[in-house]
């Protein structure tokens, strides 16, 4: 069933066309990746599908009666609301009748309301999709229903709506970059929880996974022209590989007829036939596809690198809390030569504030860091380009000196380095507020780049990155010999080009793992504790207290049954965490005291936690 169809729609900005006579559909059940270079008209073909922009050509003809949901890079949400009141706005039926229902819970005295609301949901079976709504809130983070959307970071904003528009059960959404502003965790509930249920989904990611698992069709814009790849993303690299072979063959093919008819051209006489006429016509035609080129810069990062020392970056029982909350608990480290290392942990665990510890911004509440003297940091934060009114993307540059030296001795011109990050000349002058979030954090990456560090230190690199800067941007990392400190969501990105990893777990606990980050979801799932209930049990609806009368537990019972769960999963994986350590037998008598007596602490609290376990388990069971 056409749920969509896209007629001949064109888009131009003055002389800058992006697009022209574009056509395609999307059906009921396809999930649709949408790819394509930055500044190419990506969010422009997007917006004019979801109906927020008017082609200069072409109509979007929809089917009648289809609800569309679309999430945009920078939601538009009442700031005046709290996140519940928001959730509530929803012109979602089901979405009303458990509003009635929780404000009838509050209310326990009229029993008449009460039983007027129970009443509907019974009848709209309201009770699972209440369970879900809850799990979607929890998954995202928005366990605080009552905070104002005005008192939200950027990424929670973000968040929010994306629940709006999953509980508002669309027939079709659009979404602009879903995984940004998301931690791993999240990404991975929403990568699975988008392959399982039913939508149709039009979408732009840089997420390489999230495409391979989730999307049965990719389309490319590219030069103007979509591609559609019936498959994922694994599909779509092979097919596009075998599509330039094969215009590439073609071309070769068409300059040699060029050729041929060229000499035939020279030949004729001023006064042609019909037939000659028609092969004339044909000749210009043999031509422009003799001609064609693709446009595939490569943006070639070789840029000079300070020699580093023998002394890098040491850190010594560094800690740092703000208030309560501890986000380094006596952390040590000594880097060596050529280390690549990946941190990955829920969002507010304190990856960004590690980083600006090492780099100088914030200072440890206790311990020492130690930098080499000959250390050159080279760090890309979230913030990005600092822009200023009526700059040009050539004075950025120029800000570094007309010629950056590369390796060997040569040089290049401010002009010829930023071709070789995509701008072109024409580009080059445009002011820096006209471009997009993706060209202004290649810029961004350039200014870093260009200033020869041997220590890069990339907070979230890939957000608004395209998957063709990407791809150079990590085959530079490879060949990259200094030391790289990566924060990072994009799982593809990180199995790429890191070592092992810092795993931020909270309250202070840094793991150093081993491996990439598949290698540590496999460590996850084979080593996580069992314990007697799954994670669902985290998310328990007020409809099972009030409902089911052989579970005997109230609200807050049930709250601390599902605090327990989570404590025990912490509190086994920090045992193993000093088991191992013991088992390594690398730790001196001093070291091992302090081990032992923290190790017997958590035995002790694990026995506590289990215990109270038991005793609300009973009470279920009554």
């Amino acid at each position: 069933m056409n749920y969509v169809s896209i007629e001949n729609v064109a888009k131009a900005f003055g002389e800058r066309v992006l697009f022209k006579n574009i056509s395609f559909g999307i059906n009921e059940g396809q999930k649709i990746g949408f790819v394509a270079k930055n500044g190419t008209g990506k969010t422009s073909l997007l917006d004019i599908i979801a109906g927020d922009e008017e082609p200069d050509e072409g109509q979007v003809v929809y089917r009648k009666n289809l609800k569309v949901a679309f999430l945009p890079q920078e939601p538009n949400l009442d700031p005046t609301l709290t996140i519940e009141q928001t959730i509530f706005a929803s012109d979602n039926e089901t979405l009303q009748v458990i509003n009635n229902y929780e404000k009838a819970l509050q209310n326990p005295d009229d029993s008449e309301a009460y039983q007027h609301a129970f009443e509907q949901m019974d009848a709209i079976n309201g009770w699972d999709f209440e369970t879900q709504y809850k799990q979607i809130l929890f998954k995202l983070k928005l366990e605080d229903l009552s905070k104002k959307v005005s008192d939200l970071s950027g990424g929670q904003k973000k968040r929010l709506a994306l629940a709006n528009i999953l509980l508002s059960k669309p027939d079709l959404l659009y979404l602009d970059e879903p995984t940004n502003h998301l931690d791993l965790e999240m990404i991975e509930w929403l990568e699975e929880y988008f392959a399982k249920e039913n939508f149709t989904l039009f979408m732009v990611t840089h997420d390489r996974y999230f495409l391979e698992n989730v999307c049965n069709e990719i389309v490319e814009l590219e030069d103007g022209k979509l591609y559609s790849y019936k498959g994922n993303y694994a599909y779509y690299l092979d097919n596009k590989e075998a599509r330039i072979s094969n215009e590439q063959t073609a071309t070769g093919k068409a300059k040699q007829l060029y050729k041929k008819e060229l000499d035939w051209m020279r030949r004729q006489p001023k006064a042609r036939t019909t037939k000659s006429k028609s092969r004339i016509d044909d000749f210009f035609e043999i031509k422009e596809r003799a001609h064609k080129r693709r446009n595939d810069h490569q943006v070639q990062l070789e840029i000079n690198m300070e020699r580093m020392g023998s002394k890098i970056l040491e850190l010594h029982k560094i800690s740092k809390s703000f208030g309560d909350l501890i986000l380094l608990d006596k952390f040590e480290y000594v880097f060596k030569k050529g280390e690549r290392i990946g941190i990955i942990g829920k969002n507010g665990t304190g990856k960004s504030t590690f980083l600006n510890m090492i780099t100088g911004n914030i200072s440890p509440d206790h311990g020492k860091i130690v930098i080499g003297e000959t250390i050159k940091f080279g760090y890309y934060t979230q913030s990005g380009i600092s822009i200023k009114e009526g700059q040009k993307v050539i004075d950025v540059i120029r800000e570094f000196g007309d010629y950056i030296p590369l390796k060997k001795g040569r040089q290049i011109s401010a002009q010829q380095l930023l071709e070789r990050f995509l701008f072109d000349r024409k580009k080059q002058y445009d002011f820096v507020e006209k471009l997009s979030g993706g060209e202004r954090k290649r810029l961004y990456l350039c200014t870093v780049l260009i200033q020869n560090p041997n220590f890069l230190i990339l907070d979230e690199p890939t957000n608004d990155l395209d998957i063709v800067t990407l791809n150079v941007l990590e085959n530079f990392l490879l060949d990259f010999p200094g030391c790289l400190l990566v924060v990072s969501h994009d799982r593809y990105f990180m199995d790429k080009i890191v070592d092992h990893l810092f795993v931020f777990r909270g309250e202070g606990i840094i793991q150093d793992f081993p491996g990439n980050y598949s290698d540590y979801r496999v460590y996850e799932s084979s080593k996580t504790p069992e314990i007697p209930k799954s994670e669902d049990t985290e998310i328990t609806t007020k409809k099972t207290w009030k409902k089911d009368n052989k579970i005997g537990l109230s609200y807050n019972e049930q709250k601390e049954f599902s605090r327990i769960e989570r404590d025990l999963k912490k509190l086994e994986l920090q045992k193993k965490e000093i088991e191992g350590l013991f088992e390594e037998g690398n730790l001196d008598a001093d070291k091992i005291n302090e081990e032992s007596k923290k190790l017997q602490k958590i035995i002790q609290q694990i026995e506590e936690n289990e215990m109270r376990w038991l005793e609300l388990s009973e009470l279920m069971e009554e």
